[in-house]
């Protein structure tokens, strides 16, 4: 009998507080799969980008939807977390600047990731 294959979820964030319903779903659908066992890689990009920066979280705010920074832990502690390499540059934001556990790094990076067996991707 095969061993059953280990699967990566590459979740994608493109938006933040410009997009907070998208937001949202993109953390809490990452930090679910964290919670469920699931081998997660989640990816800060565009406006998401800032979540990278320490209180930047705690600043979100959407009704009904759970507490962003309850979320970020969880995926920090679960997960890997990746700021993209051009959205932090064109923000000023360097790896000095972002939480402790968030790399940074570019397309390169997520195209390995996305495209190893067994992963599946989600963009937000």
């Amino acid at each position: 009998m095969l061993a059953p294959m280990a699967r990566l979820l590459v979740v994608k964030a493109t938006a933040g507080a410009d997009a907070p319903e998208r937001c949202s779903q993109a953390f809490t659908v990452a930090s679910t799969a964290v919670a469920s066992g699931v081998d997660v890689s989640f990816w800060l990009t565009g406006e998401s980008t800032w979540f990278a920066l320490p209180g930047r979280a705690a600043e979100f705010q959407l009704p009904h939807a759970a507490p962003l920074p309850d979320l970020l832990d969880l995926l920090l502690a679960g997960g890997k977390v990746t700021a993209c390499t051009q959205c932090a540059a064109r923000r000023e934001i360097t790896p000095d600047d972002v939480l402790p556990g968030i790399r940074i790094a570019g397309a390169a990076v997520f195209v390995e990731e996305v495209t190893a067996e067994g992963a599946q991707a989600l963009v937000y």
